[in-house]
């Protein structure tokens, strides 16, 4: 690959984004309204739009955040539902990428497997292959933006059960759901008590013969409405666009004020949660014992319920609660510390998710590997040591887009200030070697924890930690300084002279 570049070249863009779920498609959309005379290429293992919510197929999946904040900036939602679906999210981030035609910039079934960077020729190299027939592909870019988020995809998490062989039953992970799971009229036993857990039991115990959800301990779980009266109130007198901003800009408030009052006020918030299930809750069910956690409100994720549908299911008799822990599967269910036994003819291990730092992608700065656990995450938007790459990691406190769409307009203020300045390259590099980190994401899930090893770490100190304040992070990559003295910028070497015939 030679220093200059065709732009026409099918084999060349100026920012490479991998992946084509709403971090990807959100990606594509500010490069085209903010740099638009940047080419760019989308490449998408799977065949399809949407990542997340393209892969999870299980019964009742939807969003736990509200789509009034969980949708683009640039893009109204103008359902009557803030709390959507699956198809509907995946219909909605299919619909954006057709309306701005960025839907002919994705290259389906083309798995990134490395990526080398060139401080010479300021240049990456990704390397893949074609998901359907395994030929490798070559492309470079200026820029590389992971836009993978961090589920692994190929795998979920589901820790060792004793005995799982003899279950004579099904066991599923909601992350490989089968199309054609019949369970109407079976009995149903789904391990967990996460955002998946709370989804599928409401979903499945409308024609299960029984749903148990069966966890170690709980978890702090809330009822909101599915539809926001103010948010459709809005839009029948105003434009969806003016609609949608003031109740974007209402539900990033309350969302913020909630966390905040949880974590200042957490035996209060506590009590608060407490008294809002009691109530919902059938006296079969009581809520000191499966429904008070061991950890404060938001030291973990909150799991969402839309219109109390958990709650209502257990007062009908549909579904239950277990609190205990697993001796071991049986042939007809599993047997539990207790002694009991709960039968099952489907078993359902909604116990986690496994994370994979930018889609287990293998990157080399010129010919050295990059070990990721090394590097310290810049703004929470790139990383220290590795030039021209950014990526899209949301907030874990509040709608994951919010955070994902001001990476991208930071990163498209990044490009213009190259571009006026002439600049081929950039990289992040801290002033002290010896600033302190510490894990990138401080959040107690299971999921979190499991993987912090393999992440990269956040500094200290500014502009090295990864902020998790939609308002902080409005000043530092919306309104903040580009050149901000941390950034190194440089540019490919110069091409070598032409030999002068005749010379000496």
């Amino acid at each position: 690959m030679t220093a200059e570049l065709s732009q026409t070249n099918p084999s060349y863009v100026d920012v490479l984004i991998v992946g084509a779920g709403v971090s990807g498609i959100g990606a594509a959309y500010h490069l085209q309204d903010k740099v638009p005379g940047r080419t760019y290429a989308i490449l998408e293992g799977r065949e399809a739009i949407g990542g997340t919510w393209d892969l999870f197929r299980y019964p009742g999946i939807r969003s736990d955040s509200d789509l009034h904040t969980f949708g683009y900036a640039f893009k109204p939602w103008t359902s009557d539902k803030a709390i959507a679906d699956g198809p509907e999210i995946r219909e909605y981030i299919e619909e954006t990428a057709t309306e701005n035609g960025i839907d002919r910039h994705i290259r389906f079934g083309h798995r990134v497997r490395r990526a080398r960077w060139s401080s010479e020729q300021a240049l990456w190299t990704v390397e893949g292959e074609l998901a359907a027939s395994g030929e490798p592909f070559e492309i470079a870019a200026r820029w590389l933006f992971c836009a993978c988020g961090y589920y692994r995809y190929d795998e979920g998490f589901t820790p060792h059960f004793e005995g799982i062989e003899s279950f004579q039953g099904q066991v599923i992970h909601p992350q490989h759901w089968p199309e054609d799971l019949d369970y109407a009229d079976k009995r149903v036993v789904v391990i967990g008590s996460g955002a998946t857990a709370v989804t599928l039991i409401p979903a499945m115990a409308k024609t299960a013969a029984h749903v148990t959800m069966l966890q170690r301990s709980p978890t702090y779980i809330l009822s909101i409405p599915s539809e926001d009266p103010i948010a459709n109130g809005l839009r029948r007198i105003l434009p969806d666009r003016t609609a949608y901003a003031i109740t974007r800009r209402k539900n990033i408030f309350l969302q913020s004020r909630i966390y905040s009052l949880c974590q200042r006020y957490p035996k209060a918030m506590r009590r608060i949660i407490r008294k809002l299930n009691a109530v919902q809750l059938p006296e079969s069910c009581p809520v000191d014992v499966h429904f008070n956690p061991k950890y404060d409100p938001w030291d973990q994720r909150l799991c969402i319920v839309p219109d109390s549908d958990l709650y209502r299911s257990l007062r009908a008799g549909t579904s239950s609660v277990v609190t205990d822990e697993i001796e071991t599967f049986t042939e007809h269910g599993v047997r539990l510390r207790s002694g009991a036994e709960l039968e099952a003819d489907i078993i359902i291990t909604a116990t986690g998710l496994n994370l994979l730092a930018f889609g287990g992608v293998e990157l080399a700065v010129d010919g050295e590997p990059v070990n990721m656990p090394d590097k310290i995450a810049y703004k929470g938007a790139m990383l220290s040591g590795i030039p021209n790459f950014s990526y899209a990691l949301g907030y874990t406190n509040a709608s994951w887009t919010l955070k994902v769409d001001l990476v991208c307009e930071y990163v498209c203020r990044l490009l213009a200030h190259m571009d006026a300045h002439g600049r081929d390259a950039c990289v992040a590099e801290p002033a002290d070697p010896n600033m302190g980190t510490r894990p990138l994401l401080d959040f107690k899930a299971g999921y979190v924890q499991r993987a912090l090893d393999q992440l990269p770490k956040q500094g200290a100190q500014e502009p090295w930690t990864v902020a998790m304040k939609y308002d902080f992070d409005i000043e530092r990559l919306r309104k903040g300084a580009v050149d901000d003295g941390t950034l190194r910028f440089f540019d490919r070497a110069p091409a070598p002279a032409p030999e002068l015939v005749g010379a000496a």
